[in-house]
């Protein structure tokens, strides 16, 4: 289980990030080019179809992405710049629904110079399973040994969205 919510001391985006502080967004783990994340789909959150807002899964898979681009201590040098979205594309492959708890997995593909390539896997479990409610059988999740793998008592649940960042390093302004 991740230590704690939304807090500029587990990496400092947050300190003043309100829509991932609503959201109730859970650091599980961060690394360099990498994080894993975790909230749970409220009522709020979901759209007409009774599904989670598409808007709700890109933002959440946007702050995994923010948080593998940019690192939670700057290089000596580095403190100066930030790392931002040059682009970005979301699939959408399955519904989430409300009460699931989705984990995001966020991981570097490619980095030179500035720019960066980002996957973000997301998933969807029921909570008191850790599985989707329809996969119960579900092969179990590896032990986290490498960045990019996820913690062992995450069992992520059925895939609902991949999503591809590129990013660019730019100066603080």
């Amino acid at each position: 289980m991740a230590e704690l919510t939304i807090s500029g001391d587990t990496h400092p985006i947050l300190k003043d990030d309100y829509a991932s502080e609503w959201m109730g967004i859970e650091v599980v783990a961060l690394d360099d080019g990498h994080a894993t994340i975790r909230m749970t789909l409220r009522q709020e959150m979901l759209n007409g179809f009774g599904m989670a807002h598409g808007g709700m899964i890109f933002a959440f898979g946007d702050t995994a992405f923010a948080l593998a681009c940019n690192p939670a201590s700057p290089e000596p040098g580095d403190e100066g710049t930030i790392t931002v979205a040059s682009g970005v594309d979301i699939n959408f492959l399955k519904p989430a629904f409300r009460g699931q708890v989705l984990t995001a997995v966020a991981n570097r593909r490619a980095s030179t110079g500035r720019s960066g390539l980002y996957d973000i896997q997301i998933y969807a479990a029921d909570p008191s399973t850790g599985m989707p409610a329809a996969e119960l059988t579900a092969p179990a999740v590896p032990a986290a040994t490498v960045p990019g793998e996820l913690p062992t008592d995450i069992a992520p649940g059925e895939l609902v969205a991949e999503f591809r960042g590129r990013s660019r390093t730019i100066s603080k302004k």
